[in-house]
């Protein structure tokens, strides 16, 4: 069980954090930087969500580094029972976030049309966004199956 990718305190876990870290950050700054997001309650929810993302990922990348310079194991039952429930909670909110703000993408562009004219909604910002919180949805998904794994191993 210790060679399982992703597991705290290795460098696959530390690149799965990190991973997480950075495209919710992308996410964040390109739906941050968008003319009109925030007249839209599921952008708004989409930046929240993946505002707690970072912070989440942050925190467990920061952990994953102390327990890589200090040789130390993580893989203890209350340790790893917080980062099952962590990540399924981080992943959860940013699968929501993810559904209602391409819902409401979709409809801008196919059905409304709001995209072009005199509208000219940058749909294109609100799609890039989008796209990146369903890879920090899919990336915490690895991760929560990789902790739930470990903790059926360790009970």
């Amino acid at each position: 069980m210790k060679e399982l990718l992703g597991r705290p305190g290795s460098v696959s876990g530390l690149l799965l954090r990190v991973s997480q870290f950075s495209c919710a950050g992308i996410a964040i700054a390109v739906m941050v930087t968008t003319d009109g997001f925030a007249e839209f309650t599921c952008f708004c929810y989409l930046v929240a969500s993946m505002a707690l993302q970072v912070l989440w990922s942050l925190g467990l990348a920061c952990l994953d580094i102390y327990a890589l310079s200090k040789k130390r194991d993580l893989q203890n039952k209350l340790l790893v029972r917080l980062f099952v429930v962590g990540d399924w909670l981080t992943a959860t909110l940013s699968l929501a976030a993810a559904s209602s703000s391409s819902g409401i993408a979709i409809l801008f562009v196919r059905d409304f049309h709001l995209c072009t004219g005199r509208w000219g909604l940058p749909c294109g910002s609100y799609k890039l966004a989008v796209s990146f919180t369903f890879v920090t949805w899919i990336l915490t998904s690895i991760s929560s199956h990789v902790m739930f794994w470990i903790l059926s191993a360790l009970v």
